[in-house]
This record gives structure tokens, sequence and C-alpha cells, in this order.
């Protein structure tokens, strides 16, 4: 490994919408890096899971280290760390971002600017990156490069003079991009020792980049200072305060995994001093000190090195064993020579939607509660406590951060830990408040209580932002009416392009919305959104009752005037999954002690009556008499099995 000096290492992400050719363009750094070439090489290098794969998404960030050579003749480490672009997966960007100085903002030059270019934006900003705009597939022939430009600058009040076209897939001009990313992006700079927090983590704004007159929105709200990026001026050097020489060493813990062999494996940043093999570290958050056993880069396999130094990203292994003593965001330092302050705090992720998570087989539980464990270390957006069921047995309250993230979760524990799991239909966690008791945060509707002491609901609202093409601005904003939506703003980003912000409950946006925009929209609208407040709303808890007896998993809390709409959906698919029993099956929708909607699945009749060949007709009524009279005492004492798919249905209903 070459000794690079700090003024050469360049430390970025790529940070884009869903589907724009960001890991295809990591792809091509790589190979430009010579970590991969057309023998060993393979799509979604930094994809590592099968799931990532099959879908074509990213949902863990990833990161390697390579070298190129730049104009100059010089030798340059570049640390690419690659986030996902899903806006359930959020947080891993937010994550990443704090391990670097600066940001590709990839944005497709046959969609333009969409809705999480917008937030991850926003992202990038607030960590006060340098942003470099990049437009991808400009070799389509639906490319428009020119619209693209015009919409970085109004949408984004980016520069378009600073883009850069390439196209990932056929590598044109991305060695251009990667000039680029010397000459822009700037040098690993070392945070003030004697401030509380360091320079780029405050939390009092982001300063702005200020490109030839335009100013990005939602830079003048922070009231920080402008700086400007003309040429190739870095960002945040003139104030970034000269680092003492005898600083403690600080290392930020961005990133974790479990490895059978080794034990947890932190991915770190180091921003002061410098971290050797055999040093006893520190973790400040935990409080518990641990020798480096290895030290080293990742190159898509992981190389040891004999230290990092400050600004560079790499790897330690610990022999840490136990997943619950690493903590994502907690800083390292040296347990001879501590330091007295944390880089910086990570915001805490709240959960957005909750289902419970069983094992099929009751006797897979403590092997789902280690899985779990292993799962939430490199995924702390992973929220769990032990929950029992009548129905299911014991298992989890899981919360998640939108619908993918837990349709993800359950495909990565059957799959990475053999388990086959059961989930119960979503819900969003709501706020009730009492005539003499305590306000009460509940998220399980099993849990609901008693009417008559409730005083209050208040339910979740998201502030949705939506970027459609204008010609289906009539379809979305009928779905929005149709899921209590509230209009706040629409913006027309060009002639053709519009979007739309609304307020929306979030219980409604867990219910097929995702699948409805898609559909109204043909598939041009792209949806992003965050907590906006908490509002008052008539709510109640609909039970399911199957063969007269309440399926507490199949609960559910609704607003009252959807009640009868929506148990009515619920037990119509309902009965297309129970099969017929010997007996009558009654499923019904109920609000208390209110029956609000019925459906019957009649017996599974046995031909008695197959044995008489002839007689009198006395002889075949005497032997279907005697079946009603046993269909009686079975419907008394019978049981009801209710399949897996059962429970999911309810997932599924159309809307209507």
């Amino acid at each position: 490994m070459p000794d690079i000096p700090r003024s050469h290492i360049r430390n970025f992400s790529i940070i884009a919408h869903i589907d724009h050719g960001k890991s295809t363009l990591a792809d091509r750094l790589l190979g430009l890096g010579k970590l991969t070439d057309e023998r060993t090489g393979k799509d979604q290098i930094l994809d590592s899971m099968d799931i990532e794969r099959e879908r074509g998404i990213t949902i863990k960030s990833n990161s390697a280290s390579f070298y190129w050579k730049g104009e100059n003749g010089e030798t340059y480490l570049f640390n690419l760390i690659d986030t996902p672009g899903h806006v359930d997966f959020t947080y891993e960007v937010s994550r990443s971002l704090a391990a670097c100085e600066g940001v590709l903002l990839l944005v497709d030059a046959t969609q333009g600017v969409q809705a999480q270019t917008l937030a991850n934006f926003y992202l990038a900003l607030e960590a006060d990156l340098y942003i470099l705009p990049v437009i991808n597939k400009i070799d389509l022939p639906s490319a428009d490069v020119e619209k693209t430009k015009k919409q970085i600058a109004e949408s984004l009040g980016l520069d378009p003079d600073d883009a850069v076209a390439v196209s990932g897939k056929s590598g044109l001009n991305v060695e251009a991009l990667m000039q680029a990313i010397i000459d822009k992006i700037p040098e690993p700079k070392t945070q003030e020792v004697s401030g509380h927090t360091a320079p780029r983590m405050a939390e009092s704004g982001a300063k702005t980049q200020e490109v030839s007159g335009h100013t990005a929105p939602r830079m003048a709200e922070s009231g920080a200072k402008t700086q400007e990026v003309s040429g190739h001026t870095t960002p945040r050097m003139a104030e970034s305060g000269a680092k003492t020489q005898d600083a403690p060493a600080r290392a930020l813990v961005f990133d974790a995994y479990f490895d059978a062999y080794r034990g947890v494996v932190e991915k770190i940043r180091v921003f002061d001093g410098e971290i050797k093999k055999g040093d006893q570290i520190y973790f400040m958050r935990k409080g518990v000190t641990h020798p480096v056993n290895e030290i080293g880069i990742s190159q898509l396999k992981l190389v040891p090195t004999p230290s990092l130094k400050a600004g560079e990203v790499g790897y330690i292994v610990t022999g840490i064993k136990n997943v619950a003593d690493v903590m994502l965001g907690d800083t390292i330092t040296l347990a001879a020579k501590r330091a007295t302050e944390p880089l910086f705090k990570y915001k805490e992720v709240k959960p957005m939607v909750f289902s419970g998570l069983f094992p099929v087989n009751g006797d897979d539980y403590p092997l789902l509660k280690e899985s779990m464990d292993k799962l939430a270390l490199n995924d702390p957006a992973l929220i769990y406590e032990p929950e029992s069921s009548e129905a299911l047995g014991f298992g989890f309250r899981v919360g998640y951060l939108g619908l993918l993230h837990m349709e993800i979760v359950q495909e990565r524990l059957e799959r990475e830990f053999d388990l086959a799991l059961l989930t119960t239909a979503p819900s969003v966690t709501y706020h009730i408040y009492f005539q003499h008791k305590p306000m009460v945060a509940l998220n399980n509707p099993a849990e609901f209580p008693d009417p008559g002491e409730i005083d209050h609901i208040e339910e979740p609202y998201v502030k949705m932002s939506i970027i459609s093409p204008s010609e289906y601005m009539g379809a979305i904003l009928q779905l929005l009416a149709d899921k209590r939506g509230e209009n706040v703003s629409l913006n027309y980003l060009d002639p053709t392009t519009v979007q739309i912000i609304y307020l929306v409950p979030l219980a409604e946006m867990i219910f097929e919305f995702y699948d409805r925009l898609k559909s109204v929209s043909r598939g041009y609208a792209s949806l992003d959104y965050e907590f906006a407040e908490y509002r008052r709303s008539t709510l109640v808890k609909l039970d399911i009752l199957v063969h007269g007896n309440r399926v507490d998993a199949l609960s559910m809390i609704v607003h009252k005037n959807a009640a009868e709409v929506r148990g009515r959906q619920v037990i119509e698919q309902l009965k297309e999954h129970i099969s017929k029993h010997q007996f009558q099956i009654a499923i019904q929708a109920a609000i208390g002690g209110k029956i609000i909607a019925r459906e019957t699945i009649s017996a599974l009749r046995k031909n008695v009556t197959a044995k008489c060949y002839g007689g009198d007709i006395s002889r075949k009524r005497k032997l279907l008499d005697r079946q009603k009279e046993g269909k009686k005492r079975m419907k008394m004492i019978g049981s009801v099995e209710i399949p897996q798919e059962a429970f999911l249905s309810v997932l599924k209903t159309s809307d209507k």
C-alpha cells in the first residue's frame, strides 16, 4: 500500500434517486481503480447480498478504497462509500455521509430530478458536504442533458456548468469525472479540538454552496453563510482550524457487521491522529476497552495495513463477539490518551411502521432472537421487543422505517438464518389520551384500551413529496384525496413536471399507496416522505372474528369512516384463504360489540348417501338428518385452521 498524504485522499459517496444508475457508476469507478476486471468483475459489485442483486436495489451501505493517478501524474486514494437509494433506507445514507467530505449527486438524464434526488440533496447539504452534480445515462436515445442541467439549476440551486455528464454503463466521460473528484471534492480535514462538536456536524445549519447566483432551496432559512465553489476551491478549508500535533486520536464507527471467524468487524473513518494494530482503543459511548487485533482498508476484500491515519477510511477487528457491545455512531479513541469529546451524535432514528414477527415453528424463537440481534448490528433502524399472541405464540414486535424495510428484514432473516417467519399486518404508533391517565403511545392494535376511557386519539402524518409529469396530476390528486390527504403546495419544476406536496396519514400510506401511485401515473411518479406531526383523528379498533373467536393478530386501528369498507375487504380476503371445514365458519368484522360485516364459509359436505343404491327416500333422509346433527356438534367444539397467507392477505385488499 503506497503512502498517500492526506491532501491526496478523497472520501465521497454517490447519492441518487432509486434506479438512476448509482450501482452501475460505482462498478465503473471500481473498474477504473483496478479492483475489478472482465474476468472477476460482476454487476453491482458493492451490493454484496443476493437480495440486492435480484431486486436491483442497494440496501446496505458498503465501502471500497482504490487508487487513481490524476492529470498531474500523482496518485490519489479514493474512498467510495456506496449508499442506498430508496426512501426507506435514508438512515443508511445519513450514516455514510458522516464519513465523507463530498458527494456525487447522480441525476438520470432521461428522468431528471426526482423526489429522492431532492431528499438526498438536503441530507448532503445539512452535513455540509461539497455536492458535485453528475448527469448519468447520457448515451440513451431519450436522454435530455440540457433539460436536466436546467432542472439542477432551478430545483437544486447548483451551477449546471459544474455538472459532469457521463454514462456509467458504457464508461463515457467517467475518467473526466475522476479528475473532477480530485479537483472539486476537498481533502479530509481534521476536526477542531477545542469545540464541543465537529464543525460540519453542528446543528445550526450547513454552509451553502453559492454558485452563479443560484441558491438551493431551504438554504436561506438556516442563516448560515454561503461560500463560493467556483474553480477548484474546496469548502471548509479556511475555517477548519489547525489541529495540534498532539491531539488524541478519534475515529467514527459508521458501519459494522458480524463475521463468523473474526467476530464484529467495525468500519471506521479516522478524523484525528493515528490508530495502529496492537493499540488499546476505548469506545466512548459504550465505555469499554478492546485491543486492535487487525486494521486495514477495504478493497472489496479486507486488506490489512499497519495503521490508519487521519482522513483514511478502513476497518478494525477487535475480537468482539457480542453484537450488543458495538454501537454505530460511536467514537473510538486510544485508551492511553483519550479524547474528551465525541465526534458527534447521530440523530435518533424513529420507526414509522410496526408489525408482529413470529416463527412458524415455536421452537425457533431462541434462534429468531439471536438472528435479530445480529441483523440489528448493521441495521440500527431496526427496533424490536418481545411480544406474545394467542394465535401465533411468542415472537417480536418490530419497528421499521417503511414497508420495503419490513419486507427486506423478513427476507434477510429467512435467507441468512434459515428461519420460517410469519408477519402480521403493519400498523403505526398512535398517541392515546385518557381522561384521567397519562398519554400512551400504542403500536399494537391488540392492546387498544377500552373506548370508554379514551378522551381522544392522535395519529402520525407524513409530509409527502411526489414528482410526476403534469398530465397525471389529476389522478394523483384524486388518490391523495381518497387517502385523507391535505394539500400543502403544488410547484412546477418545469413546464411538464410538477411537485405535489401533501400531508397524509401514515396509516393510509402503508396500505397499497405506492402501488396505486405507480398505477395512476404509469410508473412515472416518484415519492419521498418524512414525518410531519401528530393530529387528532376519529379512530376505532377493528376486530376480526373467526368462528366467534377474536384473532388478535388480525386486529387493526382504522378511521371510523373507513371501518366498514376496510372490514369487508379483510373478511373477503380471509374467505378466499381459509379452507372449508366440516362445519360452517362465520368470519366477522366488529367494532366493540357491533358486527359491521360478515362472510360465511359453507361446510365441507361428505356424501353420506353414496352407499344408498335405491330404496325408499326415507333412508337417505335419515342419513342426512344424522349428518346435520353431527355438524351442529362440530360447530360447537370445532377449531379453525388459519393458513399463513391469511395473515398477510389484509395487505392485499383492493381499494375501491
